[in-house]
């Protein structure tokens, strides 16, 4: 008989209370087992009388110790009163009682019972009982296909995708069938173990072995694969699944906008749900639907196109929905409107910790750290409990804000006051706090004093650090980490060039950008986009294929002569080449937020702020210029980037430049 190999179950204390004894339902007596098949022969010719019918009453009306009684007085318990006490252990979170019924189930003969050992699969299941549950299956010699089922979907519950995909493996090599429930609980098992990239191949076996079984046109089935690939992050994959079914329903085509959305193509989600309300679907957007879609629109900071999206919530009554409500405090936040923020909270009428999260990180990244901080000890002032995503929020709204006291102290409340053990994330907030206020030192002395082994979370926020204020001391050693931890994460040698760079190390400039070349990585492209009525562009850095590049190009350079009347002197420190002043000058004017910019002034309304969405940190030099173009030409401008907001207004941004 094959045997349970994991030790996490089997040594597991969180399922078992101490003080209920572990037993074996299979560890009976001799003569019991021997006569255990006369006994369940005798069953059948007996009626529902004797105290059958009072069991049954007792469970049905929750009387869950007197059925017990009565049952111990039982001499022929049907399957039927089994099925009422399991169910009826289920409902009163009953551990002790179930394990009782259990014996007692196994004593008089219905142990090989397929019907009762799902059942029992199922409550142990409920209860958190997974050693128990597997107990049940281990002890059938005579499996259905329903029992396979069982046991995989409270593995499955229960987050042991591995040891669920064992029992999927085993049915394998024993060719027990398989069912739709089957193959859905074995893609859900891919995904519920934390990190484990090699599931992602094992996925793609069960998907082979969907489709030789003709399970393809199974909505259920292809939809639960498309959402396995779309976990792992593989939208070639995902995105075949989804064109090739032949039937979609509102969850499939949900799955694949999130799929869009989180893998940071939002201009693809959006157009998926343009096509699924333009008649191509059948379905109506759910909950679920615009929390992805809103999410794409703020990735995006398409502020008009987020308006819209809130009218149709609000037409068809989606807003009462947490995540909904959520998601809009987001996207406002993120599209620079934190005032609309802020009302869409206000006006909800439940909130839970996602909603409070929202609304603090929403302050951070507009910089206002210590509204932050309020809206946070608001939070718990009222009851809610702050989690570890709590955390990450006001801390990095501290960071942003350069509150040095305030983050060590909100740091230190984590495990004293709120239980919260830090991982890595939480240090990396900190490394990041005390870097930003260039106290390096003590940002180093975190990270060697941590217990856990620190992750490139935690390096890449030093080496950001350094970058900010030069130390390439501490940047080579944090660069060396990261190149061990993300080899092939371009953007920590990109880093460490500009770091060289702005030493004027240039040897050094020409050794990473070597290692880059021989490692076959690519720097990450600057990228910008913009809302002008209701559509968004796009501009690349150095975008020579756009047709009005020309355009924007001639308007730039007339801007760049302007301002320099006004004292801007363009930041060529920011080029990683050797080259002339004036050839680094062309090189900063072609940067993707330059670019769109220009095309704001070009295309949008005087007195209309100009709101653009960039791909990475605002460079120095884009900074600086664009603070004066607000001053020469009377106009506000919002940029985003990957770290924060900057609200530019007659030469001078919201960010005190701190960022």
């Amino acid at each position: 008989m094959w045997v349970f190999q994991s030790p996490q179950i089997i040594q597991s204390s969180i399922f078992f209370p101490s003080i209920i004894p572990k037993f074996n339902p299979k560890i009976c007596s001799f003569s019991r087992q021997k006569n255990s098949i006369s006994v369940r022969s005798s069953i059948s010719t007996v009626n529902d009388s004797s105290k059958n019918p009072v069991i049954q009453s007792l469970c049905q009306k929750g009387n869950l110790k007197e059925a017990l009684n009565v049952l111990s007085l039982e001499l022929y318990p049907t399957q039927r009163s089994y099925e009422l006490l399991i169910r009826c252990c289920s409902l009163r979170k009953a551990v002790s009682e179930a394990v009782v019924v259990h014996r007692h189930l196994v004593d008089n003969g219905f142990g090989e019972d397929s019907f009762l050992g799902t059942k029992l699969i199922d409550m142990y299941s409920e209860l958190g009982c997974i050693e128990y549950a597997r107990q049940v299956f281990d002890g059938m010699t005579r499996r259905s296909i329903y029992v396979w089922n069982a046991i995989l979907r409270a593995l499955v519950l229960a987050g042991y995708g591995v040891e669920a995909l064992s029992i999927y493996r085993e049915m394998n090599r024993i060719r027990a069938p398989c069912d739709r429930f089957t193959y859905t609980y074995a893609l859900k098992a891919c995904v519920v173990s934390e990190s484990v990239s090699l599931l992602l191949e094992k996925g793609k076996e069960i998907h082979g072995r969907i489709l030789r079984d003709g399970y393809e046109t199974h909505v259920h089935i292809m939809t639960t694969l498309l959402d396995m690939y779309a976990r792992y992050g593989d939208v070639t994959y995902a995105s075949r699944v989804f064109y090739a079914m032949q039937e979609k329903n509102v969850v499939s085509w949900s799955a694949m906008i999130a799929c869009y959305a989180k893998n940071g193509m939002p201009f693809e989600a959006l157009n998926l749900f343009h096509e699924m309300i333009d008649g191509v679907s059948d379905f109506s957007p759910n909950s679920v639907t615009m929390v992805n879609v809103v999410q794409a629109c703020s990735a995006l900071a398409a502020l008009n196109l987020g308006k819209m999206l809130h009218c149709y919530i609000l037409r068809h009554n989606l807003n009462s929905i947490l995540p909904v409500s959520s998601a809009l405090v987001t996207a406002y936040a993120r599209c620079g409107k934190l005032d609309l923020a802020q009302k869409v909270f206000d006006q909800m009428d439940k909130r839970d910790v996602v909603s409070w999260n929202s609304l603090i990180s929403s302050y951070g990244i507009h910089g206002l750290g210590h509204q932050a901080v309020q809206v946070f000890e608001e939070m718990i002032s009222q009851g809610i409990k702050p989690t570890p995503i709590s955390f990450v929020s006001v801390l990095g709204a501290c960071s942003h804000a350069g509150l040095i006291d305030v983050g060590k102290r909100l740091f230190d409340s984590m495990s004293k006051q709120h239980g919260i053990s830090p991982s890595v994330e939480h240090y990396a907030c900190m490394v990041d706090l005390l870097g930003r206020a260039n106290k390096l030192d003590e940002a180093a002395k975190i990270i060697y004093d941590m217990r856990d082994e620190p992750g490139p979370e935690v390096w890449g926020s030093l080496l950001g650090s350094c970058r900010i204020h030069c130390n390439v001391e501490l940047a080579e050693r944090a660069s060396s980490q990261l190149f061990d931890l993300e080899p092939t994460n371009a953007g920590n040698y990109a880093l460490l060039a500009y770091i060289y760079s702005e030493a004027k190390m240039w040897d050094q400039v020409k050794r990473v950008k070597k290692l880059l070349e021989a490692r076959g990585l690519q720097k990450v492209s600057g990228q910008s986009w913009i809302e002008v009525r209701r559509k968004i562009y796009a501009f690349m850095s150095v975008d020579e294929l756009n047709p009005k590049i020309e355009q924007l190009h001639a308007l730039l350079v007339e801007l760049s002569g302007e301002v320099k009347q006004l004292g801007y002197i363009p930041q060529t420190k920011v080029v990683l080449y050797d080259l002339e002043e004036e050839e680094k000058e062309r090189i900063l004017l072609g940067h993707s937020e330059k670019l769109a910019v220009a095309f704001g002034l070009i295309n949008t309304k005087k007195g209309e702020t100009i709101r653009i969405t960039n791909n990475l940190r605002l460079c120095e030099d884009c900074h600086t210029m664009t603070k004066f173009i607000t001053k020469f030409a009377g106009r506000d401008i919002m940029v985003r980037d990957v770290n924060r907001i900057h609200h530019f207004h007659d030469g001078v941004c919201s960010c005190k430049d701190y960022w």
